[in-house]
């Protein structure tokens, strides 16, 4: 329904959706400092006369495109903020912002989003319902997600499913990839301290050991994801950094340690974290030192909605092909805030493919992807936002 005309009209806006994006890249802007990209997509967003046009999350903004006839309503995101990355690549928009970088293709994101916009808003007539667009800050380990979600972004009108995607290096132009159920992984980063009592390395008897505790905790912490958890659910946690003491001879009075931790199930998760305390409150306190631990929960897991899932796969098929569809055998480590939105209404969440002859690298300060790739994302999105609405009403 209505694929013919998705596909024209995305043609039709994409001169105004290249020249959003190369502007995006031009002008970076890092979590809750969007303040010029928050701008011009509110501009952008009044100029098509859109609904309920506001503020939210500090420099999120969104919107609603309603439809001419009643039904649910469907959540369209994207996320805007850059990275504190330096641009090396050889391009005519390159960042302007010295230090700041569009290095994981957000600048893409957004202008999708808004040529879906465009589009839909040229469609409002024929569609059952609503859609809400949201353009999110702070993806990058800030908490835009969930802080938009706190501030009321899934109400006024009550959403009924959300859609999302993310560009993606590994995966051919022109092609999406997607995958019922995890998709990727939650992210919780870890700090925690071991307290003991410092003293001369040839008199080990009289100290407290926090090196000696530390290291066997963390051994521990290894064993028991290895017999706790099963091994066809799976859990990655590294160890990337360990500061204590500076010196031979010395034993120091405390050991800090960083880490990060990635689950596919948000109860597992939950029982993982909860382990490593008692773990750790057991090893000190047998050893008479102390511990203290901060868990920064950045993202849950990101898990599509069966029924979501299916619809998008029909709606790929009508404005990219069945050939260009690939579905993922097994989730992604990385995360994304998006998870927040998956864990509040059925939702899904798909990649699009920028690689031509090899793979993209992300976060690196020479990321480049062809303009060409905004129609895949823009097409995908608009026809699940139609098929939801107006299929649902049937």
């Amino acid at each position: 329904m209505l694929e013919k005309d998705i596909v024209q009209l995305s043609q039709e806006y994409y001169e105004e959706m290249k020249k959003l994006r190369h502007h995006f890249h031009m002008f970076p802007e890092l979590g809750f400092n969007e303040f010029n990209t928050s701008k011009t997509v509110e501009d952008e967003l009044i100029k098509l006369n859109l609904d309920n046009v506001q503020k939210l999350a500090k420099t999120g903004v969104s919107a609603v495109i309603k439809g001419k006839y009643p039904g649910k309503t469907i959540l369209l995101r994207a996320d805007m903020d850059a990275l504190p990355v330096n641009e090396e690549a050889d391009i005519e928009y390159k960042s302007k912002n010295k230090g700041v970088m569009h290095a994981c293709g957000h600048d893409g994101h957004t202008a999708a989003l808004l040529g879906t916009a465009m589009i839909l808003n040229n469609l409002k007539d024929k569609l059952h319902g609503n859609v809400k667009l949201v353009f999110q800050p702070a993806e990058e380990g800030d908490g835009g997600a969930r802080l938009m979600i706190e501030e009321g972004v899934l109400d006024n009108p009550k959403v009924d499913a959300a859609i999302a995607c993310h560009l993606w290096g590994n995966i051919p132009e022109g092609h999406v990839v997607i995958k019922n159920g995890p998709l990727m992984a939650s992210c919780d980063d870890f700090m925690f301290k071991i307290v003991g009592k410092g003293g001369h390395g040839s008199t080990p008897e009289l100290c407290i050991d926090p090196i000696d505790i530390c290291i066997n905790a963390m051994n521990t912490i290894r064993n028991f994801v290895s017999r706790r958890i099963s091994a066809l659910d799976p859990v990655v946690l590294s160890f990337g950094a360990i500061n204590g003491g500076n010196s031979f001879n010395c034993i120091p009075d405390e050991v800090t340690v960083l880490g990060t931790l990635r689950t596919f199930n948000n109860d597992t998760r939950d029982f993982v974290i909860n382990s490593m305390e008692n773990i750790l409150k057991f090893m000190t306190e047998s050893q008479g030192a102390k511990y203290s631990i901060e868990i920064n929960r950045f993202a849950p897991t990101v898990v599509n909605d069966e029924n979501m899932t299916k619809i998008a796969i029909k709606s790929f098929e009508k404005v990219i092909g069945e050939n260009k569809i690939i579905e993922a055998k097994q989730p992604y480590t990385g995360s994304e805030d998006f998870a927040f939105f998956t864990s509040e209404v059925p939702s899904v969440f798909f990649f699009t493919g920028i690689m031509k002859d090899k793979e993209v690298i992300h976060h690196n300060s020479h990321f480049q992807w062809d303009d060409i790739n905004l129609l895949t994302s823009c097409r995908c999105l608009c026809q699940i936002a139609v098929d939801f609405l107006n299929d649902d009403n049937k």
